[in-house]
C-alpha cells in the first residue's frame, strides 16, 4: 500500500511531468475500479483536459483539472502509477491509461482492483469519505504532544487500527504502523486506552520522526521508478523470521484482517489480553 511517504515521492517526480500536460485520449482497460461521478463518458469528457495541479492528502493522490474536474486516486493495497513511454509493455494488471500531449503516458495499474479511482466535478469532492474523513497529514507540521493526544481521545481499540485507520492522523498504513510502534516500543495491539504519558510521548515522537526519515531513503531508491515498491530498509516491516535489528529476537508475524503485523516481542512486550 502505498502510503504518505509513498506517495509524497510520487507526487513530486510527477508535478513537474504532468502539470501544464494535456490529456490526448485515456482508456479504461478494466471496469470496476473507476468511479466515473460526472454523468458523462469518461475517455470523451476527460480528453482535452489540462492538468492543473498534483496534490496529496493521506494515501490519496488528487489531479486537478481546473475549477471542473478531479481524478482521485486511492491504491489501496495493491494500486500504484507509472509513468513512461507508449512502447513499454502494457502490464495485464493496468487499469487506467492516460496518454499525454507530449508523448507521454500516465498508467494506474492494480493487481487486485482493491483501490479506487474517482473523476469527478470538483464540487462533489467533499462525497469522497476517505478525503473528508482524515485527520492531520502526518507530513504536515507536527501537532504538539496535547494536540496529537486529544486527537486520539476519541478513538477505541488497539493503537494500530487507530493509527490505519486515517481519523486521528493521516497518511499511515500498514508498513509505517509497524515501524512506527517498532520505533515507540509498543505493542501493536496494546489497547489505546492502557497507554501511559510516557508512551504516549514516545508514540508521538515516532509518528513524526519515522515517515519523515523514510522520504531521503525512498527518493534515492525509487528514483524514476515510482511504481516500485521500496520496504527492504525497513526494521520490522516484512521481515517476520528474521533478527530484530535492535536485540536479535526473532520478529513475529501475526496475520489478521488481510494484513500482517510485524513486532518483536522483546523490544515491544505485550499480550492480547491486556
Amino acid at each position: 500500500m502505498p502510503e504518505a511517504p509513498d506517495l509524497y515521492v510520487v507526487r513530486n517526480f510527477l508535478e513537474p511531468r504532468l502539470v501544464g500536460r494535456t490529456i490526448s485520449s485515456a482508456v479504461e482497460r478494466k471496469p470496476l475500479v473507476l468511479r466515473n461521478m460526472t454523468g458523462e463518458k469518461f475517455d470523451a469528457d476527460i480528453s482535452g483536459r489540462t492538468i492543473t495541479g498534483l496534490a496529496r492528502k493521506g494515501k490519496l493522490l488528487l489531479i486537478s483539472f481546473g475549477d471542473e474536474r478531479s481524478l482521485v486516486i486511492s491504491p489501496m493495497l495493491t494500486g500504484g502509477l507509472r509513468y513512461c513511454s507508449p512502447e513499454d509493455r502494457m502490464q495485464a494488471t493496468t487499469i487506467l491509461v492516460f496518454n499525454l500531449d507530449d508523448g507521454a503516458q500516465l498508467r494506474y495499474f492494480d493487481q487486485k482492483r482493491m483501490g479506487q479511482a474517482y473523476y469527478l466535478p470538483n464540487d462533489q469532492l467533499d462525497q469522497i469519505v476517505r478525503l473528508e474523513n482524515q485527520g492531520a497529514d502526518v507530513l504536515d507540521s507536527p501537532m504538539d504532544l496535547d494536540e496529537f493526544t486529544a486527537a486520539l481521545k476519541p478513538f477505541r481499540g488497539e493503537i494500530k487500527g487507530i493509527l490505519t485507520r486515517g481519523q486521528a492522523i493521516a497518511g499511515i498504513g500498514n508498513a509505517y504502523a509497524d515501524e512506527i510502534l517498532f520505533e515507540a516500543g509498543l505493542f501493536p495491539f496494546k489497547k489505546k486506552s492502557k497507554l501511559s504519558p510516557a508512551e504516549l510521548k514516545e508514540l508521538h515522537r515516532a509518528v513524526y520522526e519515522v515517515p519523515k526519515a523514510a522520504i531521503s531513503v525512498l527518493e534515492r531508491e525509487v528514483g524514476e521508478n515510482i511504481h516500485k515498491k521500496v520496504r527492504g530498509f525497513l526494521k520490522v516491516h516484512g521481515k517476520g523470521g528474521e533478527p530484530c535489528p535492535r536485540c536479535g529476537t526473532t520478529i513475529s508475524a501475526i496475520k489478521a484482517n488481510r494484513r500482517e503485523t510485524n513486532f518483536c516481542r522483546s523490544c515491544q512486550p505485550g499480550t492480547m489480553f491486556d
